[in-house]
């Protein structure tokens, strides 16, 4: 049971991703299903698949993922920080590529909080003068 593996957690938005890379022939699971299974949208599949393709490292691992929390969108962005991170575990010389791309920056933009008085964060409601 001393099998290699790089973990790494992932963040987006109020998303969580646990990210292990196994080496293998280059399989993505989510939550036990297969990436194409979970991500509907073509754009969701290739925003996770961004770290791999960039480092050329698609085939070299395999990729098992338990993600939590948020949409899909931010979802697929914390799994692609989670990839990233994992693969400058896995191998120190990617980082340059890696964070030139932007894939290793957390994206700091969150839900703005409600405010009393308005209807959302910033939407106030219908001004009538009389």
């Amino acid at each position: 049971m001393s099998e290699i593996n790089f973990s790494a957690v992932g963040r987006r938005k109020k998303a969580v991703a646990r990210v292990r890379l196994i080496p293998g022939e280059g399989k993505i699971s989510i939550n036990k299903r297969d990436l194409d299974e979970y991500f509907g949208l073509e754009t969701l599949k290739t925003v996770v698949r961004q770290p791999l393709t960039l480092t050329e490292t698609a085939g070299r691992f395999d990729v098992v993922v338990s993600v939590r929390g948020g949409g899909f969108t931010g979802q697929a962005g914390a799994i692609r920080h989670g990839i990233a991170r994992a693969l400058v575990k896995a191998d120190e010389e990617l980082k340059p590529a890696i964070k030139k791309a932007g894939y290793l920056t957390r994206d700091p933009r969150m839900k703005e909080r409600k405010k009393y008085g308005l209807k959302k964060a910033r939407k106030a409601p219908q001004f009538s003068k009389r």
